[in-house]
């Protein structure tokens, strides 16, 4: 826990260079002033101590907003640039950024050349204020700034820049903050796409942000448990919060964000219960995502997508969560019935081959969190019923992937190297929790098992949750591959006559862990 002189946690400050843990107390101390000097701002983030203590409040401004900065605006430096689609990728982009002091008239710029950002959008302010806590916390601020990007071109690279009054980014001085993206293509064509689940920030959680970069990715799947501001993630105001690491994650993280669209999800440390009943609301301020869920005002982490010949879908399994209770059952069944529509939809559309499935609970694991029964009971019958393709989970720090599994069994196993059929064989269920977070392990006795180490063939003595918030053991042999090590997926969509995912698990350093393929009809 912090001390009232906004000194560094010692969970993030073992985490953080000198130079980062320098630049993380200049910015907390920076808020204790009555005044803020140009200088002050000129020198980097500004997001630390303020007063406190009223009710916490998230709302959105218009683009001039009333509280803007006195300081000039051309001191204060936009950051933590994060992209996503809108609910169509070949035409729509949700660009967001943050800015640590308000700012009059913020937009982006947007054009077809670095040198030529002639279209001038005006972008959204929805300030987040969170209340101090005596002797744990001080006050924050924080403003987050969303432009939408419609009718734009599919299969298009598209050059922008953000700003507001005073900050041009197409001044020759400016220039160097332009950033890129390219729109999804008119016709299905190969592509790559990452995920993780359980990022935090960390020197591992940067690393594999390289690594995942060098994969060239047309966009990147978070499976929830996205920051850790929220220390305990059990959805509660005693959980321990400090809102500062959101700004450390975003400045992480914007080497890639800016030009890959980042599509999270809700975990269970994403429940911020500071803000709105069920916890959602500093995701609604910090994240542009697509409106078609079921409810976007309550659930912006549901959501769909089709990119090429896959379509996607975002769950909140904090709905259906029998682990950790503090919202489940919160959207009285919508959910699942908006998924259940979803799928039958996705499996109707001709042009889509291949439907993906993410979200952070897991459905089938043995690490420390092991399966939750909720998911069990409320999603996997849909999933059987509309055939999912593949269901990628976080929540559990390690890597582990299933074989095809059917009617809550083995349905054919899947070695590493092999191809499996999601119509003949079930579905494969991935654990890839371990984006960045510190890992976890397996069951005592129980050995990795993966590419280059591949162990015999085991039975695994783990559990399940109960809806009565109790475990439940059970002896599994659906535990195909299992790594202990900061990894992400790495998955190749191929179309035409024989359309296929080419599934692929890399670790922080850039070796392969496992790989198999999805095909239908195979």
């Amino acid at each position: 826990m912090e001390t009232p002189d906004c000194g560094i946690p010692h969970q993030l400050a073992r985490r953080m260079s000198m130079a980062e843990q320098y630049e993380y107390l200049r910015t907390r101390m920076s808020r204790r002033r009555t005044l803020v000097t140009a200088g002050a701002v000129a020198g980097g983030l500004l997001t630390g101590c303020s007063g406190g203590g009223s009710p916490s409040t998230t709302t959105s401004s218009p683009a001039a907003s009333p509280s803007a900065s006195r300081v000039h605006g051309s001191v204060v430096a936009p950051f933590g640039r994060h992209l996503a689609f809108g609910a169509d990728p070949k035409t729509q982009m949700r660009i967001s950024w943050q800015v640590p002091l308000a700012v009059r008239g913020p937009y982006v710029r947007v054009g077809l050349r670095p040198d030529d950002l002639s279209r001038k959008i005006e972008a959204e302010v929805r300030d987040l204020h969170t209340p101090g806590v005596t002797g744990v916390r001080p006050a924050l601020d924080q403003y987050y700034l969303h432009a939408a990007l419609d009718g734009l071109r599919p299969g298009t690279t598209y050059y922008y820049g953000v700003g507001h009054d005073g900050f041009d980014p197409a001044s020759p001085e400016r220039r160097s903050t332009i950033g890129s993206f390219r729109t999804a293509p008119a016709a299905p064509e190969r592509f790559v796409f990452t995920a993780f689940g359980d990022q935090g920030v960390s020197r591992a959680a940067a690393a594999n942000d390289h690594v995942l970069l060098r994969r060239d990715p047309a966009f990147h799947l978070h499976a929830g448990d996205i920051c850790y501001a929220n220390v305990k993630g059990r959805g509660e105001k005693s959980d321990g919060y400090d809102p500062a690491f959101w700004d450390l994650f975003l400045k992480q993280n914007e080497p890639v964000t800016r030009s890959v669209p980042w599509m999270v999800t809700t975990g269970n440390h994403d429940m911020e219960a500071w803000y709105s009943p069920e916890g959602y609301g500093g995701q609604r301020a910090r994240w542009s995502l697509p409106d078609n869920g079921f409810d976007p005002r309550t659930a912006p982490g549901v959501y769909a997508f089709t990119y090429g010949n896959v379509g996607f879908v975002a769950l909140d399994a904090n709905d259906v969560s029998y682990e950790i209770p503090a919202n489940f059952g919160y959207t009285e069944g919508k959910q699942t019935a908006w998924l259940d529509r979803k799928l039958g939809e996705l499996r109707a559309d001709a042009s889509v081959d291949f439907v993906v499935v993410f979200f952070h609970h897991c459905a089938y694991s043995t690490s420390t969190h092991a399966s939750d029964g909720g998911v069990r009971a409320q999603w996997l019958p849909l999933f059987a019923r509309h055939q999912v393709d593949l269901v990628i989970n976080g929540h559990n720090h390690v890597y582990e992937r299933t074989d095809a599994i059917k009617n809550g069994e083995v349905g054919r196993p899947v070695p590493i190297g092999a191809s499996t059929d999601p119509t003949r064989d079930g579905i494969v269920y991935v654990t890839a929790g371990g984006g960045g977070k510190d890992l976890y392990g397996f069951p005592s006795g129980v050995r990795e098992s993966y590419e280059g180490h591949v162990t015999d063939r085991e039975s695994v003595e783990t559990f399940q949750w109960t809806k009565s918030q109790q475990s439940r053991k059970e002896t599994v042999q659906w535990s195909r591959v299992r790594y202990r090590g900061f990894s992400f997926l790495s998955v190749e969509a191929e179309g035409g006559s024989a359309p296929k995912l080419k599934v692929s698990a890399l670790a922080s350093g850039g070796e392969r862990i496992d790989h198999f393929e999805v095909r239908r009809g195979a």
